[in-house]
């Protein structure tokens, strides 16, 4: 077996780095447009030869540790020291791509320059002389394209060439000739406290007074003192501290390389530029991120996803389905004359004709239900009759409608009632209809007409709780394991993956936004709006990033430099909507939306509540002590806009979709698991109830309330005054929050559960929405304000246990972790309650209590956004100093 060959990829931030380490090596590594896409290196081996592994650093702009991904940077390069090093630079930002390149090149490694992006360079009309690019650096150079897979093998056999040759490139004497003789010095001390080819490395890190970089050295107080009379004697003859004396005869160097080896084309306009005076405009820059976003919602919860969830929902998860078109519709031809001639659409219609015309036919209902509504029961046909004709309407003239609403003939009858003398009585401003008279023995066929079975035809495929329910009965599986795989398993992991075409083509939309260039710019527009609110564009980037899942949310704020800030960004980042909290919004989308798409503004209005939720709770947390002081200045490289690579695109997606799909199936599933257990066990506490435990469906006289009496109404009850105040005071919907804590996802599968969804094939269960909307449904009237609540604080209040475990490790304090989940409940508590007593009090008037309550905490909030900012120390502020340090 040959021997491992281990090669670094270093270079800056969206160099095209990931992108190039998931071409190699097949990884599915995140790509995105902004620092911070690797906090921690990623190795995986080359899909071309087993033997050789890539290690994907950070993308940093320098080697100086003054973050998380250039200290991880640092180390592997000094400590580590792979094989080979990849510098991959940006050709269309070469100049500032070269100062990392200078840093490498000392870092004692072999190394390879990969230039990447040549054919955006191409289209600009710059030239660039590689050879002399090459001689300048000490380096072999190689054009490359990772987005298009140009050359890639070329570069990495240079790399594997360099790293067998073990020949260090020993950095470039880009230093002016008092410092280069001031490093001189420092070398003769540095010498033999390192290995011969990191000489060169710790000497101008000596030179920088980089204290941890040459703390391994252990050099003596002697070494050190004369080290220091060096680098003093260098400062005072450029009157300029070392630090920025380095930079700057960087800089210098670099200008003369890109003015020997790169010829510019006539400054133009390119392409990106042209769009970025619009989409990063100062008026205009937000607008247009509220309309793309508005786009993307509708596009994936309505115009397309809403239609692939509803198929999969009803034919998956409801009825079934025929794969064979012609099958489907000879079903249709014959379920409509079923449809024509079946008693029960009949008697409806009728009546439903009858209460139009103004007739009392609550008798008819009842004789109805009286009976067995057997064809060979003759007291069926009678009853009706009797019943019909004691109403005043007409008994023996039954109204026949096909499946569209059309009457079947059109011989005599009227449908409305008959006055004393038999004529007909007409509503006022109903005209005189002709309509099918049937008789008592048409109405007899009627109840003996068969329904069409679907089995009875090619191409059937029955939905999976239905073939669950079959093979269950087959293998004679008790009634509690049929409940429990029906109504708990499909019910509940059902729910959750009926979403997934919508999450699938929202994360479509969104990739492409991010690798296409636009969410850069995003971030750079709402740090103009988020540093007015004391936060800047890396706090964006955590939220852009938690849009898919808010654990690598959490995880990307490593890259904020300021400690304060960190922490409040890895508190508020999970307030905007993951993927896990998308099925909640299309939970009030099924009740408002209906058929008409109406309400299609629900998803993208709780998108924005979470940024509002979020700039609203960095003002008010910027006033207080623990997170005061100015936000750190955002930089980043805007890359051009180009359209992404397919398979990096899909793989993004992919990566998305799969976390929701594994989740659905262990967390997911071990919950719904959980919940069934918990709302099918409990007292029979019902009349005539035995009052002992068990599981409630099966005893004898359950009322179809049976969850009333479990385990789960027990623990939601006891703490539903929790939620009284924010309208939904109810087991079910505080069940239902509890479970979300652990999981998202979990409120809409505890609904499948708690609901039956996993019985839906037939006709008279209860639908998740129905279930829903009853929840809020007061008087018969939906109660808007309470089921609005309801979602808000779900969005907004702490996020699942995964994203709970990560806030406890990047914020590595108990004491904080507390802090930051108890302010996300209450934030979440205190925004429900407003939206709901505000409902209450426009729509209904309601004035009590908790409207009280409500307009203090606002009066509150109101005073902590538009009081002064409170003046801060920066005498007291340590990490703004080491911040300041820094910058100087």
């Amino acid at each position: 077996m040959a021997e491992k060959t281990y090669i670094g990829l270093a270079g800056n931030p969206n160099c095209g780095k990931t992108t190039l380490f998931n071409e190699l090596t097949g990884s599915n590594g995140y790509v995105g447009n902004w620092p911070g896409v690797t906090v921690e290196k990623k190795q995986a081996e080359w899909k071309a030869d087993k033997s050789v592994t890539f290690v994907d650093l950070p993308g940093i702009y320098s080697l100086s540790p003054y973050s998380p991904e250039e200290v991880v940077s640092r180390d592997y390069l000094v400590n580590e020291k792979p094989d080979a090093i990849i510098d991959l630079v940006d050709v269309t930002n070469l100049e500032r791509n070269l100062y990392l390149t200078t840093q490498v090149l000392e870092a004692g490694r072999p190394t390879v320059i990969g230039l990447n992006m040549c054919d955006l360079l191409k289209e600009r009309g710059d030239v660039i002389d590689v050879p002399a690019l090459s001689e300048r650096l000490g380096a072999p150079v190689v054009e490359v394209s990772a987005l298009h897979n140009k050359n890639l093998k070329g570069l990495v056999e240079k790399a594997v060439e360099a790293a067998r040759e073990g020949r260090a490139n020993g950095g470039t004497r880009c230093f002016s000739p008092e410092v280069e003789d001031a490093l001189e010095a420092i070398s003769a001390l540095v010498e033999g406290s390192c290995a011969p080819e990191l000489v060169r490395w710790y000497s101008i890190k000596v030179f920088e007074r980089d204290a941890e970089a040459i703390r391994p050295l252990g050099l003596s107080a002697e070494a050190l003192g004369e080290a220091e009379a060096a680098i003093k004697a260098v400062e005072e003859e450029r009157d300029d501290d070392a630090e920025s004396i380095v930079t700057s005869d960087r800089y210098d160097w670099i200008a003369d390389v890109m003015e020997a080896c790169v010829k510019k084309a006539p400054k133009k306009l390119t392409t990106s530029e042209k769009i970025d005076r619009v989409v990063t405009n100062r008026i205009a820059g937000l607008p247009i991120f509220v309309a793309v976003m508005i786009a993307v919602y509708w596009f994936a919860l309505v115009a397309v996803g809403t239609p692939a969830t509803d198929w999969v929902n009803d034919n998956l998860f409801s009825d079934g389905f025929f794969v064979n078109a012609a099958s489907a519709a000879q079903f249709d031809e014959d379920d409509g004359a079923w449809q024509d001639m079946h008693y029960a659409d009949q008697i409806s219609g009728y009546i439903a004709a009858a209460e139009e015309a103004g007739v009392d036919t609550d008798g008819v209902e009842d004789a109805i239900d009286a009976t067995d509504r057997t064809a060979d029961d003759d007291a069926t046909i009678a009853a009706f009759e009797q019943a019909a004709e004691a109403a005043g309407v007409v008994a023996t003239d039954v109204p026949v409608t096909d499946s569209d609403g059309n009457y079947v003939d059109t011989d005599g009858g009227i449908v409305t009632r008959l006055d004393e003398d038999g004529n007909p009585v007409l509503a006022a401003g109903q005209e005189l209809e002709v309509l099918p008279t049937v008789t008592a023995a048409d109405f007899a066929t009627a109840v003996d007409t068969p329904e069409p079975d679907q089995h009875d035809y090619e191409g059937w495929v029955d939905s999976i709780p239905t073939a669950a329910t079959d093979a269950l009965e087959a293998a004679g599986a008790s009634p509690v394991v049929q409940s429990l795989v029906v109504d708990g398993v499909i019910g509940g992991v059902g729910s959750v993956l009926g979403f997934i075409p919508q999450i699938f083509v929202l994360f479509i939309a969104l990739c492409f936004l991010e690798d296409c260039g636009y969410m850069s710019r995003v971030a750079f527009v709402m740090d103009r709006l988020f540093r007015r609110f004391g936060l800047s564009g890396k706090s964006f980037i955590p939220m852009i990033v938690s849009s898919g899942c808010g654990v690598p949310g959490v995880l990307s704020t490593k890259t904020i430099e300021n400690e304060r800030d960190r922490r409040m960004t890895a508190m508020l980042t999970t307030m905007i909507p993951c993927s896990a909290k998308l099925p909640i919004i299309a939970l009030v989308m099924g009740v408002l939306v209906g058929d008409d798409n109406g309400a299609w503004w629900v998803a993208p209005m709780f998108y924005f509540m979470g940024i509002v939720a979020i700039i609203i709770s960095a003002v008010m947390l910027k006033k207080t002590k623990p997170f005061e002081g100015e936000p750190v200045p955002f930089v980043m490289e805007l890359p051009d806009y180009h359209f992404p690579a397919i398979r990096s695109w899909a793989l993004h997606v992919w990566e998305r979709v799969s976390a929701y799909v594994k989740k659905a199936g262990t967390i997911i599933f071990a919950a719904a698991v959980g919940i069934w257990v918990l709302s099918n066990f409990g007292i029979a506490g019902w009349e005539g109830g035995t009052g002992a435990f068990g599981f409630l469906p099966g005893m004898e006289g359950a009322p179809e309330t049976y969850m009333d009496y479990s385990v789960l109404a027990g623990v939601g009850g006891a703490l539903s005054f929790l939620f009284a105040p924010l309208g939904f005071g109810n087991w079910m919907a505080t069940a239902s929050t509890i479970s979300a804590l652990i999981a998202k996802e979990n409120l809409v599968s505890t609904f499948g559960v708690l609901y039956g969804i996993g019985s839906d094939a037939s006709e008279n269960s209860v639908t998740m929405w129905q279930g829903f909307a009853s929840m809020f449904t007061v008087g018969g009237t939906l109660h808007a304000g309470a089921m609005c609540a309801f979602v808000a604080f779900n969005m907004l209040c702490a996020p699942c246990f995964a994203a709970m475990g990560t806030i406890r490790r990047q914020m590595d304090s108990a004491k904080w972790t507390a802090f930051a989940i108890g302010y996300e409940c209450v934030f979440g508590w205190v925004i429900g309650l407003l939206i709901n007593q505000l409902y209450e009090l426009v729509a209904f008037g309601s004035f009590g209590f908790w409207t009280v309550v409500a307009f203090v905490l606002l009066a509150a909030m109101l005073f902590q956004i538009f009081r002064p900012t409170p003046k801060w120390d920066k005498k007291d502020d340590k990490i703004l100093e080491s911040l300041d340090g820094q910058v100087a």
